[in-house]
């Protein structure tokens, strides 16, 4: 995508302390809005068990109590360390598409923070590694990204290009709306009232932030060049639930499912991608009982 014009908002880039390299539902409203699985990088780069690391990252997304404090604040850097101008641009983009809507529906609007970090950071949710890469802690509203997690996408997934990129921040930006619209609490309370669904919603939850993020993608059509589609449907492949499963040599469990197949995934980017329209990524319309 050609984003090189836009007014980033609010980021700020930090350093890490270890080791480490260095991508937007239904309800009542016009807007109700999904993190990124990132639990291949913890097997391929650490040998670590995808599926822990997964419920490592729920429990950030979910704002779970933390005796961290949020670490100093950075200055705006767009266009200095890795990937960092490329994020401002793709941050300012994602503002100006959604805040727009939400003026729309009558919901208040706060951009985000975007953190790019290296190796390790902290945040309103806690401490974080390279391991659990990009994440949204709704404490802070924050989106933090661990710039290794794009090296990683590229060297070890196959899913390379900035429209890979622009997905991983775009699918947290979903987890930000959902944040200010109430869903995420409202799925959390549901998820506790019926522990036995709880994944299940979550996969809901996903699905629905990937189709947020093709529906960013979709209203920007103008700025799509070749190859953004596909850079796309192999990211969305390649961090699939069961793909990650197989790769870490697990039997594929259902069960454990926290964000879709790939297929899944696959289908909801696609679907926000075809449409540009925010309605039609109602992943709750045939939940049952």
């Amino acid at each position: 995508m050609k984003l090189n014009r836009f007014n980033p908002g609010s980021i700020r880039v930090r350093g890490g302390g270890s080791s480490g390299g260095g991508f937007p539902g239904g309800g009542g409203g016009k807007i109700g809005c999904g993190t990124i699985v990132v639990a291949a990088v913890a097997y391929f780069a650490f040998g670590a068990d995808p599926m822990q690391t997964i419920g490592a990252i729920g429990e950030m997304q979910n704002g779970a109590p933390s005796q961290q404090t949020a670490g100093p604040e950075g200055t705006e850097v767009c266009e200095t360390g890795p990937y960092a101008l490329e994020a401002c641009n793709a941050l300012g983009s994602l503002n100006e598409t959604w805040q727009p809507l939400f003026s729309e529906a009558n919901i208040a609007f706060q951009q985000p923070v975007l953190t790019l970090f290296s190796g390790g950071t902290r945040s309103a949710c806690g401490a974080a590694s390279s391991a659990m890469g990009p994440f949204y802690c709704p404490a802070d509203q924050g989106i933090y990204i661990d710039t290794s997690f794009y090296d990683t996408m590229e060297r070890r997934l196959g899913a390379g290009g900035d429209f890979a990129r622009y997905y991983v921040m775009a699918h947290e930006y979903g987890h930000h709306i959902q944040n200010l619209t109430g869903m995420a609490n409202q799925i959390r309370s549901v998820q506790s009232q019926r522990p036995a669904r709880a994944n299940e919603l979550q996969v809901r939850m996903e699905l629905q932030a990937d189709c947020y993020a093709g529906v960013w993608a979709g209203l920007n059509r103008n700025l799509i060049e070749p190859g953004d589609m596909e850079e796309g449907m192999t990211a969305a492949a390649a961090i699939g639930d069961d793909t990650l499963q197989r790769s870490s040599g697990q039997r594929v469990s259902p069960e454990s499912f926290t964000h879709g197949t790939s297929a899944q995934r696959m289908e909801w980017l696609q679907r926000g991608l075809q449409t540009g329209d925010e309605d039609q990524c109602d992943t709750f319309a045939d939940l049952q009982g």
